[in-house]
């Protein structure tokens, strides 16, 4: 009876992740930008910090660890900082350090979400430009009939890069600096791509938007880009 109990709590709480990670970067917002660098996308990390993961070699990992980035301090003298105040004045939902903590979670479940296959997540979260071209690399690997295999190892940092108020859209730009594990196998189970013993350092930079009088106060995942 007790091990009933526990896999409802489990699904109760994956239930309210979700509920509150849509809160943050929910919907359409109606002007996103083309997502830069879709090359990328197949080296991208996946599993949300809440989440127990196994890696690739079938060994049970622990969450990624905590992000070491220090909390976000505005310096309203600079061309960002002033941007950013910008955006609070207009909307007055927004708060970087909260903003921070959602595209965090918004980072493991999309790239979950990619190396899953998942479309059904990554279209309520991506705007449709960004979808594209998430759905074309996932349905380029099931034609190959290949499965990938992806693990966080590590969040180094996630921090506020770029910011912009234009037309009543704000975008906002985080770059996540990560360690991961990712692995591509064939129909029969064949490494094909990446090593599950290597890890891999990556930069990762998502520019998320939303229309800041929306009453919708979801943002949503606009363009990416990825650097060596």
């Amino acid at each position: 009876m007790s091990g009933m109990w526990d896999i409802i709590l489990l699904a109760l709480l994956a239930g309210f992740v979700a509920l509150r990670l849509v809160s943050v970067l929910g919907r359409r917002t109606g002007n996103e930008r083309r997502q830069e660098n879709p090359q990328g996308l197949e080296r991208a990390p996946a599993g949300p910090k809440d989440t127990k993961a196994a890696d690739p070699a079938g060994r049970d990992r622990q969450p990624y660890a905590a992000d070491s980035s220090p909390a976000v301090v505005i310096d309203r003298d600079t061309p960002l900082g002033k941007t950013l105040s910008r955006i609070m004045v207009a909307d007055r939902t927004f708060d970087p350090e909260g903003f921070i903590d959602g595209a965090r979670s918004a980072y493991g479940m999309i790239t979950e979400a990619f190396a899953q296959g998942d479309r059904e997540t990554l279209r309520s979260l991506l705007s449709p430009e960004v979808y594209a071209d998430f759905d074309a690399a996932i349905a380029d690997r099931e034609a190959q009939d290949r499965t990938m295999q992806t693990t966080i190892v590590d969040v180094a940092s996630s921090e506020i890069t770029e910011a912009r108020l234009e037309n009543g859209t704000a975008e906002v730009t985080v770059t996540f600096k990560s360690e991961l594990i990712s692995v591509v196998r064939d129909a029969e189970g064949r490494i094909v791509e990446g090593n599950p013993s290597d890890t891999e350092k990556v930069t990762d930079i998502w520019t998320f938007a939303r229309q800041v009088k929306d009453r919708d106060p979801n943002w949503f995942l606009v363009a990416t880009e990825s650097k060596d």
